[in-house]
């Protein structure tokens, strides 16, 4: 893959990106189509059009049908009264909500199609957890690599209902394709691939966690609504579409590996479906944890509203991040089962020491191979354009 262009700023935009958002706007100012409304009433009949209320509720307990209402109701709030959204933020506020909508209905319409399947037995998890930028996506990755392990791919994150002929992989593709036309550095920020191993975050963000949504768009009252609030629900939901993609892609008898940094603020309810986990923390200097999520927040934000500042991004992740290292710190306190903590600069110096050193903690056998197929990993991690991330950072920092 090539090298991401020079990014100038943290709040750079692309050339395809403005051009999208003047477009955009021309269309609703010149009546050839309306502005959305981002209405909880608007958004649910475009998402559930061909289905029914059964497929909202079937597999659902009431709680957790009126949890995705009521977070409908308080993420649409935020977005009209605090987002600011420039025409193409909230054009992708609404496709991002509307999708939410679609596949939850789908999900529940598998269910009734193929009933039990929500509940598939599962083997006891691995969950990576910890910061963001602190190294979650290597060790994840290396774990995933033992074939003895298994792991969510990103077609499967965005989309869990398998149909027919499975053409998932393909529309990733097609709109990874699109996404790196908008922003050209996104895979300096995370290495994406359709079929490769990435998080859970998808899964999360349907369920309307804030986990996706606060990285993108000003949302400062959903942001405190979700925080004060029991995450159970979208747990429960995460564990019923973990459990029937692991039927879909016949993989339950294999240990999956989770991860997503909205784990470390949620670990307790995540734990709380799956009590028989196996947990990997990663740790990274704090300064260091802060500097690369800005970069990276501001580089999502900077697409959805004219009016992002660094300073806010700045302040309020400091707030988060320290959120979630004393929710993670909580939750672990807490826990019985086994758990390897991983620093970000030892995993740097000598991954298989430390690869050793997490299996030896974790009672797993590390075999030849894993750590065959490991090296491979390390092989592909090497030429991802991700490593140019620390470089673009020196860079605008010197500018």
């Amino acid at each position: 893959m090539a090298s991401p262009p020079p990014r100038p700023h943290l709040l750079a935009r692309s050339r395809t990106a403005e051009l999208a958002d003047r477009v955009i706007e021309t269309i609703w100012d010149k009546g050839i189509h309306d502005r959305p409304p981002l209405e909880p009433e608007a958004l649910w009949a475009v998402g559930s059009k061909g289905f029914t209320g059964e497929d909202e509720s079937f597999g659902r307990c009431a709680q957790d049908v009126a949890d995705f209402r009521t977070r409908l109701e308080a993420i649409c709030r935020s977005l009209r009264e605090e987002a600011d959204l420039n025409a193409l933020g909230h054009t992708m506020a609404y496709g991002q909500l509307t999708a939410a909508i679609r596949v939850r209905h789908n999900l529940g319409r598998l269910w009734q199609k193929h009933q039990g399947i929500e509940q598939t037995p599962i083997a006891s998890p691995i969950v990576v957890v910890g910061q963001m930028r602190a190294g979650t996506t290597r060790m994840h990755r290396l774990l995933a690599a033992d074939p003895a392990h298994s792991a969510t791919r990103l077609y499967n994150s965005l989309n869990p209902v398998k149909h027919g002929l499975d053409l998932r992989p393909l529309k990733t593709r097609l709109g990874l394709a699109v996404a790196r036309r908008i922003n050209p550095w996104i895979d300096a920020l995370h290495p994406f691939g359709a079929t490769r191993v990435d998080e859970e975050l998808p899964w999360l963000s349907h369920g309307l966690s804030p986990a996706a949504l606060e990285a993108q768009y000003r949302i400062p009252s959903y942001v405190g609504f979700s925080e004060g609030r029991d995450a159970s629900p979208v747990y429960r939901e995460f564990a019923r579409v973990l459990r029937t993609d692991a039927a879909q892609m016949h993989n339950a008898a294999l240990p999956r590996v989770l991860k997503c940094p909205q784990y470390a603020e949620d670990l307790g309810a995540l734990l709380a479906q799956f009590p028989d986990a196996r947990v990997v923390v990663t740790r990274r200097d704090s300064d260091a944890v802060l500097a690369s999520t800005v970069s990276l927040v501001s580089c999502q934000m900077a697409y959805q509203s004219e009016s992002v500042a660094l300073e806010a991004i700045e302040h309020e992740w400091r707030r988060k991040l320290a959120l979630r290292e004393q929710r993670m710190n909580a939750a672990l306190h807490g826990f019985s089962g086994p758990v390897a903590e991983v620093s970000f600069d030892d995993l740097s110096a000598d991954w298989e020491a430390e690869i050793a050193r997490v299996y030896n903690l974790l009672g797993i056998e590390l075999t030849r191979e894993a750590l065959s197929a490991m090296h491979a990993e390390q092989g592909r991690a090497a030429k991802s354009p991700h490593h140019a991330h620390a470089g673009m950072r020196r860079q605008m920092e010197k500018a």
